[in-house]
């Protein structure tokens, strides 16, 4: 048993090996003529540098075939428990339960593995302040969570935005109470999908409005995926956890302003359409539109 876990692990540091040495070969052809290789003959430093590269990916590839060729295949079928009678099913549909049931559990690991590295780093970077004063060392009153407010406050400012833009028309719904998941459609340009929590926005999508109205899938025409990436980015900007309402409002402020998507042009070039698309993205403090390549 120990024999055969040495030869496994001799195996897996011989891919592990030969997957470094291919890697620097992507990098060597993606990097070309570098200014390391002088002036005099450098196409043949460059050729000679890259043959050498490739005969070690092939000695590489010598030793995980040496590797994989003395390891012991295994004496049956691995035992699978209960989940082997879900092939056994007649129907289709239950059929693909195993292949269903085999992501899942990578999905799970995967989970696990990610709230692993994030706890790590939630505990070696303490969020806990202490405000000072010129005059004096003590500590200002806590401030409440913009995460944790009552739903009238949320109510309250989605009210006032609302009153704010008359030509956007808002709808709200609360599928995760309190926190509210709000449409705002901007004439017959767009609509897009804001969830909040608490006083803070917390995913943007914008579609079409023939597309379906929901929060998790985004959408089919690159023009909306392009918005939504830029909303994404205005979002981080106007972040602000002290004024969060006032983030908010800034928020909104410049999301109005692709009411004209499809009818004004780039600042910087004075097109409408610059590679198939309409200029999609509105700077910050001006509002004025660039194409992504104008900007």
């Amino acid at each position: 048993m120990e024999r055969d876990l040495a030869q496994l692990n001799v195996a897996l540091n011989s891919v592990k090996v030969l997957r470094s040495n291919v890697r620097s070969v992507f990098e060597s052809v993606g990097n070309g003529l570098r200014a390391d290789h002088g002036d005099d003959g450098k196409e043949n430093k460059y050729i000679i540098e890259l043959q050498e590269l490739l005969t070690t990916v092939n000695n590489n590839l010598r030793d995980v075939e040496n590797a994989v060729a003395s390891l012991t295949p295994p004496p049956g079928a691995f035992s699978l428990g209960n989940t082997t009678y879900l092939a056994q099913e007649t129907t289709q549909e239950r059929q693909a339960l195993y292949g269903q049931l085999v992501n899942s559990y990578k999905w799970t690991d995967k989970i696990r593995e990610y709230s692993a590295l994030a706890g790590n780093i939630l505990q070696t970077n303490s969020f806990n302040k202490t405000y000072k004063t010129l005059s004096t060392t003590k500590r200002r009153k806590t401030q409440t969570s913009n995460h944790n407010v009552s739903p009238e406050v949320i109510e309250n400012l989605i009210t006032g935005i609302d009153r704010l833009f008359p030509d956007v028309t808002i709808t709200t719904n609360r599928p995760f109470v309190p926190n509210p998941v709000v449409q705002a459609s901007l004439g017959r340009v767009l609509k897009s999908i804001i969830g909040f929590k608490g006083l803070m926005i917390e995913w943007v999508v914008v579609k079409a409005h023939a597309e379906a109205s929901d929060q998790w899938s985004d959408s089919r025409y690159k023009v909306f995926q392009k918005v939504t990436e830029n909303c994404h980015a205005a979002m981080c900007h106007f972040h602000s956890p002290m004024m969060p309402d006032l983030a908010v409002r800034s928020f909104m402020h410049w999301f109005h302003s692709y009411n004209t998507l499809f009818s004004a042009p780039c600042k910087r070039c004075g097109n409408h359409i610059h590679n198939n698309l309409p200029a999609t993205w509105r700077d910050l403090r001006t509002l004025e539109p660039y194409h992504e390549e104008c900007k």
